[in-house]
């Protein structure tokens, strides 16, 4: 297995967006090689860091990095949209800041063998958590066409996904798929000459597809966004880094909807809900890596951060 090393993408972003004070409490949520949380620990005083991660290979990694730090830092092995109950169990009513930086890392990318890559040849798994039930093997073998064309479709982007779908279905009906590469083929055989031409492996959008699916990411990403601004602190922050389309567009209306806080239609001459802005928003925009990051670590181009701050 390969070692758990992992860039830290937006790094001082995040860390200026948590506005860390020495004193506070802070949750990363997605702690991987525990760069960000590194960076966090290292500004702790009396302050406390909870580290949670869903992969077991990450948190044991993590643990090593913030070894000189292990006085003011707890690791947890969850999934950050239990984040509420990991904290309820701590005894923890409220937190100073949350850092989520979501979908796959590296690490996870690079190992060949956990079957999240397109280009090595590994049984079908993309868990990252290997004590979950679901693998991409179940997904491939026996859920139904119509489920396949829609989560390759919806949550890849794949403009290909009925003729993916159908081909994955004729080749299990003649045996299990049973590896990565097996089922890159398929995907290749299922795609016209012009698809295979482009910049883009002709696999990407699919294992993403995949990789979301047997990881129920979207769904762990709804649930935060509906438990996050409870357990903040008033002052404290939420730092999202998103890596596609469909992430970030349910960070951003949740975030927006907080900084609201009306939801009476706009024909309406006054507002009758009651309901008052929950955050303010720190950036408008989401924040992207800079031309030298983006030369350091070609794979956090596609990153957004977003920030809020309870009022």
């Amino acid at each position: 297995m390969s070692e758990f090393h992992h860039i830290s993408v937006l790094l001082q972003e995040c860390i200026d967006g948590l506005n860390i004070k020495p004193d506070g409490i802070y949750v990363d949520g997605t702690l991987g090689g525990a760069g960000h949380s590194f960076q966090i620990a290292q500004r702790l005083t009396t302050g406390r860091l909870i580290g949670i991660d869903r992969d077991p290979v990450a948190l044991a990694a993590a643990g090593k990095r913030l070894e000189q730090c292990k006085d003011r830092v707890t690791l947890v092995h969850s999934n950050f949209c239990d984040m509420a109950q990991v904290l309820a169990d701590l005894e923890i009513d409220g937190v100073d800041g949350i850092l989520l930086d979501l979908g796959v890392s590296s690490p996870q990318l690079d190992d060949g063998q956990r079957g999240f890559s397109y280009m090595t040849d590994a049984p079908l798994d993309m868990r990252m958590n290997n004590e979950d039930t679901l693998d991409a093997y179940a997904v491939v073998n026996t859920w139904p066409q119509e489920e396949l064309k829609r989560i390759l479709y919806t949550y890849g982007e794949e403009r290909y996904a009925p003729q993916i779908a159908s081909a994955i279905c004729r080749r299990r009906e003649e045996k299990p798929i049973q590896t990565t590469l097996e089922l890159v083929n398929i995907i290749r055989s299922a795609m016209p000459p012009v698809a295979l031409r482009e910049k883009q492996h002709p696999a990407k959008r699919s294992f993403q597809a995949i990789r979301i699916a047997v990881n129920d990411e979207l769904g762990a990403v709804e649930k935060i966004m509906t438990d996050a601004v409870k357990l903040l602190n008033p002052g404290g922050r939420l730092a999202i880094i998103t890596f596609h389309s469909l992430e970030d567009r349910i960070v951003k209306l949740g975030m927006n909807q907080w900084a609201k806080g009306c939801t009476c239609p706009p024909s309406f001459p006054v507002c009758v809900c009651g309901k008052k802005p929950l955050v303010k928003l720190i950036s408008r925009k989401p924040i992207t890596a800079s031309e030298t990051e983006l030369e350091e670590n070609p794979r956090s181009r596609s990153a957004k951060l977003r920030v809020c701050e309870k009022i």
